[in-house]
């Protein structure tokens, strides 16, 4: 999150860069202490599964990577609290939160915030899998190392542990609007690594590995859209 408030400063933001980090270092700090996770929805029409081709769709060529632990919900949880919020967990699986950055933030309705349904919710964007590995099969999930490469070069290096905010917290946030039902996949956020900090998005003929310890490796080939069809 540091990287990406950094990647992502305003033009006119007079601070020097390693000022911003340390105010967003300290942002996230207290989030952490006194904050609550932050939500959004997904569409279920954006999921597909390991090794299908990713389009990239022609109206930006900002489309990013976020690799990512799915939790898998296996019981209904409404209102649960941080004590009981890992019973309702079926399970786990490797995600790639795919994202178009140009599209989060709207540059002619500043006011109103994100747009999470442009920038997230493309076809092909929440590659998924391959496998779904039950609860009692991951001895540690808050402690998992995750490694995402592009064309064989390590982009994102590191553990569950970095979240900041651990698992029963994010289980229990997100049930207290809404019930989260069997089947649904709750994003637990991505590593530093990205390409916005990186400064390379994805492009034509790119191969994504995502690896999660005890969970597989997941595969990720980028075609133009024009390829596509």
């Amino acid at each position: 999150m540091i990287d990406l408030v950094a990647a992502g400063r305003a033009k006119n933001d007079p601070r020097p860069i390693e000022e911003l980090r340390a105010w967003a270092a300290d942002m996230m700090d207290r989030r952490a202490r006194e904050g609550t996770p932050y939500f959004f929805i997904g569409l279920p029409a954006a999921v597909v599964g390991d090794d299908v081709p990713l389009a990239l769709p022609g109206y930006s060529d900002q489309h990013d990577w976020e690799l990512e632990l799915a939790v898998v919900i296996g019981k209904e949880a409404f209102r649960v609290d941080r004590e009981r919020a890992m019973e309702h967990v079926a399970g786990y699986t490797i995600v790639n939160d795919v994202t178009t950055r140009d599209l989060v933030f709207r540059e002619d309705m500043k006011e109103i915030g994100t747009d999470w349904y442009r920038g997230k919710n493309a076809p092909g964007f929440l590659p998924t899998g391959p496998f779904l590995v039950p609860a009692p099969f991951v001895a540690d999930a808050g402690n998992l190392h995750l490694e995402l490469t592009l064309n064989g070069d390590t982009m994102q290096d590191a553990t569950t542990s970095d979240l900041l905010f651990d698992l029963p917290a994010l289980i229990a946030g997100a049930s207290q609007n809404m019930p989260l039902l069997p089947g649904d996949l709750l994003l637990t956020g991505s590593p530093a690594g990205n390409g916005i900090v990186h400064g390379r998005m994805l492009r034509d003929g790119d191969v994504m590995v995502g690896a999660i310890e005890g969970l597989g490796r997941q595969t990720v080939r980028a075609i133009a859209e024009e390829a596509s069809r």
